[in-house]
């Protein structure tokens, strides 16, 4: 078994210390964490694995004025020696940011003035860690980390604008989607009219929990209703995820069968037909599954799991061919690989679907911070550049559907296994720090050609959801600042 050790700073709070035992080391062509025994011992960090390579440390850690936030480091070797903790992360974030700067400027990205000083800056701060002594390594450490963050914004915000302003030269309106997932609010007149002014599309919600709570006995007034205002909107419509596999997601009847695969994939399969064969007429485009490559449900395998995706697939291929099919990542990063030992990771299980033949017309990819246990750990917009760099080289075009808390306390209408808590942007979790991290994530996604569209995980607070504190009205259907963002953004980019 392969142990990387790392010295940490003194003194380290209660609270950085229990954030550390979520660190990992990741490796592989897709950067994604190996299964890993995390210790704190002392003032030192110890990550045990099976493995004896080299690889990369992720790890939260405080950075003024942008959170707490999960960084890398550059690559380690095996070695007895301890690593300096944060030197190894200041030395990854500030190496991620020259490397990403000298790859955009090569495809011709100008770099403005003080986005030079910033790259000259973070370097020579990191030299200044290296030829620093021992009682001051810390502290500079920490001074280069910071620098590195900041000329990591600037980069991404300077790509961003000159990759919007080349896409608008040719395309005045772009005709990449922004939508939201639909809730009962939507119909209330004073309140639908937010969505119409700030999305051009529409996800409707088919919850098998909820349409077959009963067993064989399917309710759909409330998807008619929803469809009927969406049409009346004149709002493009697609619909699902039709299976979602987080257990608050699934009908309470299925558990009788856990352990039964060929019953399970039988009532799943029968409700999918049903959905498409009742509304193809209406919608042509359908997500069918989302969390299948994260699920630790029913006694399902990830094998299981894999078949079961791509059964419903073909029962939608079966039931008209020429639907626009979408299957759903969860934790694109693979949190979910380090405190139990899994064959695929997020990556490589939408890659053995793609290779399947499923013919998916985009793949999402979920992206909900701050969110545990099945969203991911707050990270900054250049690891968002890498992550979505990395699901493009799947072949298809991407879908993204994204969310961040507008605050931290209990919320009574979101899936009772989700709590607020997974590291967090600059200013904590409040409307303001939402809408501030809205479009920032938002505007990176919108501009990549490869992004089909992104999708706000839910409209309002006060209906039924999934991931807590996430909608763009509260829980007393007031509008969130999140809300004009995405007007904003709508009016200055889309359709």
């Amino acid at each position: 078994m392969g142990t990387m050790t790392f010295q940490l700073p003194a003194g380290l709070p209660p609270d950085a210390v229990r954030e550390l035992e979520r660190s990992c080391l990741v490796g592989g062509p897709d950067i994604m964490p190996w299964w890993c025994e995390r210790r704190i011992v002392g003032d030192r960090l110890l990550i045990e694995r099976d493995l004896d390579e080299s690889g990369y440390l992720a790890a939260p850690w405080a950075v003024a004025d942008f959170g707490t936030l999960m960084g890398i480091s550059a690559t380690l070797m095996e070695r007895t020696a301890p690593y300096d903790f944060l030197v190894e992360l200041a030395r990854g974030k500030v190496n991620q940011f020259r490397n990403q700067a000298a790859e955009w400027q090569a495809g011709g990205l100008q770099v403005s003035d003080n986005l030079g000083r910033l790259l000259r800056d973070a370097s020579q701060g990191f030299g200044k860690v290296i030829c620093s002594p021992p009682e001051e390594r810390n502290r500079k450490a920490q001074n280069a980390l910071e620098l590195g963050y900041r000329g990591a914004r600037e980069l991404v915000d300077a790509f961003v604008s000159q990759i919007f302003r080349i896409r608008h030269q040719r395309q005045p309106r772009l005709e990449t989607t922004l939508s939201c997932r639909l809730g009962p609010t939507a119909l209330e007149p004073e309140l639908g009219h937010h969505l119409v002014r700030s999305c051009n599309r529409v996800c409707l919600p088919m919850s098998w929990h909820t349409v077959e709570f009963d067993e064989t006995r399917y309710r759909w007034d409330h998807i008619d209703r929803l469809l009927d205002w969406a049409e009346a909107n004149q709002l493009d419509v697609m619909a699902g995820p039709l299976i979602d596999f987080s257990s608050s997601q699934l009908p309470k009847w299925l558990w009788a069968w856990e352990g039964d695969l060929p019953s399970m994939a039988t009532f799943m399969a029968r409700f999918v037909e049903a959905a498409i064969r009742r509304y193809r007429a209406r919608i042509r485009r359908w997500q069918l599954t989302a969390a299948s490559n994260w699920a630790d449900v029913l006694g399902l395998s990830e094998d299981d799991l894999l078949s079961l995706t791509f059964r419903l697939g073909d029962t939608a291929r079966q039931v008209d061919p020429a639907l626009e099919l979408v299957i759903g990542v969860t934790q694109p990063c693979g949190e979910y690989m380090v405190p139990r030992e899994r064959t695929y990771s997020p990556f490589i299980f939408a890659d053995n679907l793609i290779r399947s033949g499923l013919n998916l017309a985009a793949l999402d990819v979920e992206v909900v911070m701050g969110v545990s246990p099945r969203g991911s750990y707050c990270r900054d917009l250049l690891e968002f550049v890498r992550l979505l760099d990395l699901y493009a080289l799947l072949g298809v075009p991407l879908r993204v559907t994204i969310a961040y808390p507008s605050e931290a306390a209990h919320d009574p209408e979101a899936d009772p296994e989700l709590t607020v808590g997974a590291g967090h942007w600059h200013g904590g979790f409040t409307p303001a720090a939402q809408a501030d991290w809205a479009r920032s994530f938002l505007s990176l996604a919108l501009c990549r050609p490869f992004v089909q569209g992104v999708q706000w995980a839910h409209f309002a607070d006060s209906d039924p959801h999934q991931f807590p504190h996430c909608g763009l009205l509260d829980r007393n259907r007031k509008p969130k600042p999140v809300l004009e963002v995405l007007a904003d953004l709508r009016e200055r980019h889309l359709l």
